[in-house]
C-alpha cells in the first residue's frame, strides 16, 4: 500500500480543462495523470463537470496507489480570482528588520483590508517589493537596521462560495483540501523557475 506521505495529489480546474495529477514527493515522478478538455468553454467553472471528472478518476487513482487520497492541492484558473495590491509602511522603526516585524506588517495589512476582502479567502500573499529607508529591495535584507520600511503587497483571493463548492464536491470522496492556489500564479512561477506546473 502506497503511503500518503509519499505522494501528492493536484487538481487543476479551469473553464477550459481539468487535470488530476498524482506525483511522488521524492522525485516528482507522475504516478497517475488524466485530463479533459472542453470544446466550447464558457468563462465559468463548471462544478458538474468537475464532479463527473472526479467520479471517473478518484477510484482509479486509489486503485493505482492502493491507498486512499486524503488530501489534495487545487490550482484554479478563474475570472473570479481577485487581486488586491496595497502598500503598508512602518515609520520610526529604528530596529533590525526581522521576521516578526515582517509578520506584524503583513497582519496589519490584512486587518486594513478586511472590508475589501469580505467573502473572500486569501490564497497567496505576495511581497512585490521592500522599500527600506527609500531603497528598493527584491528580497528582505538580513540584519539591516532602518528607520522606516514598507511593503508592496499583492493579495490573491478566491470567493468563499467557490471554495465551498469545491470542498463540498471533494467531501463526497472524504478528501480535504491542503491548499488552494492561483493557477496563473503557479504557472508564471513554474515558467520562471523552469519547473513542472505540478
Amino acid at each position: 500500500m502506497e503511503n500518503d506521505l509519499n505522494f501528492e495529489t493536484f487538481l487543476f480546474v479551469s473553464p477550459k480543462k481539468i487535470i488530476l495529477s498524482v506525483n511522488q514527493k521524492k522525485d516528482f515522478k507522475v504516478i497517475y495523470k488524466n485530463e479533459i478538455f472542453f470544446n466550447n468553454p464558457s468563462d465559468e467553472l463548471n462544478f458538474e463537470k468537475i464532479e463527473n471528472f472526479l467520479d471517473e478518476n478518484i477510484f482509479k487513482v486509489e486503485k493505482t496507489l492502493d491507498s486512499f487520497v486524503q488530501n489534495i492541492n487545487i490550482a484554479i484558473f478563474s475570472k473570479d480570482i481577485f487581486n488586491l495590491k496595497i502598500s503598508v509602511k512602518k515609520n520610526d522603526h529604528n530596529k533590525i528588520i526581522n521576521n516578526s516585524a515582517l509578520i506584524y506588517l503583513l497582519n496589519d495589512a490584512k486587518d486594513d483590508c478586511k472590508d475589501s476582502l469580505k467573502d473572500k479567502k486569501i490564497i497567496h500573499i505576495l511581497i512585490d517589493d521592500y522599500l527600506i529607508d527609500d531603497n528598493f529591495y527584491q528580497e528582505l535584507p538580513q540584519n539591516l537596521i532602518c528607520k522606516s520600511f514598507s511593503l508592496d503587497l499583492n493579495f490573491i483571493c478566491l470567493p468563499e462560495n467557490l471554495i465551498k463548492n469545491l470542498e463540498k464536491i471533494l467531501k463526497n470522496y472524504q478528501i480535504s483540501v491542503n491548499q488552494f492556489l492561483s493557477g496563473r500564479y503557479v504557472e508564471e512561477y513554474s515558467i520562471k523557475e523552469n519547473v513542472s506546473f505540478f
